[in-house]
């Protein structure tokens, strides 16, 4: 993932995305976290680009852009994934037999350190920022940020806190710019990397 909180030249670079976005949104994010730890952890070696792929196609259509919000740029070379209050997302999307077979034999793990997540998780209404990505080759440009911006303005706006969760130390001090602050630092079951709960609450800066 690239850094969302260096400005972006263009101010107006995102955009609501599409379902014909998709596919092209699909590729960037597969790109941005293909060495990610928490991905490289959760998803199958056995093909795992392709996974990954289909992994992040899964969330963006089935509940990001049905049941949240979807910003991305005009070439779709970033992205962000939301969740919003209010919007409740069918518990069957995250146990369907599709979603099963792209975690494969990592599937049981994943569901451990997400029950242990659950609980580090906000029990008030607020925006969840599930994934926001830059295509490798377009980082250092204020992508993510642009793409990140109008989830935190919509939350400022509806004056909601927004919540996240990553994977490396690195994303703690770029979130960290962006007004959010850690609520809890969890060490996870089976391998699976720390994980760092981040909360963001109206107006910050």
């Amino acid at each position: 993932m690239t850094d969302p909180s260096a400005p972006a030249e263009d101010s107006a670079l995102a955009r609501p995305a599409t379902g014909a976005d998709l596919p092209a949104i699909a590729d960037t994010l597969a790109d941005a976290f293909t060495d990610y730890p928490w991905t490289r952890w959760a998803v199958p070696a056995d093909g795992y680009t392709e996974r990954l792929r289909a992994l992040q196609l899964y969330f963006a259509e089935r509940i990001g852009l049905p049941y949240g919000r979807v910003w991305t740029t005009a070439d779709n070379a970033a992205a962000s994934v939301w969740t919003v209050p209010g919007a409740e997302v069918p518990a069957e999307l995250f146990t369907s037999p599709e979603l099963a077979a792209l975690y494969g034999d990592r599937l049981h793990a994943v569901g451990r350190a997400d029950a242990v997540l659950e609980a580090h998780r906000p029990s008030r209404p607020c925006w969840f920022l599930a994934t926001v990505g830059v295509r490798r080759d377009r980082q250092g440009e204020g992508l993510g940020r642009a793409v990140v911006e109008p989830g935190l303005r919509a939350a400022d706006a509806a004056g909601a806190p927004v919540f996240l969760e990553t994977a490396t130390a690195d994303n703690v001090r770029i979130y960290r710019r962006l007004g959010f602050e850690v609520t809890a630092e969890v060490a996870l079951p089976d391998g699976a990397p720390t994980t760092w709960c981040m909360e963001r609450t109206p107006g910050s800066t």
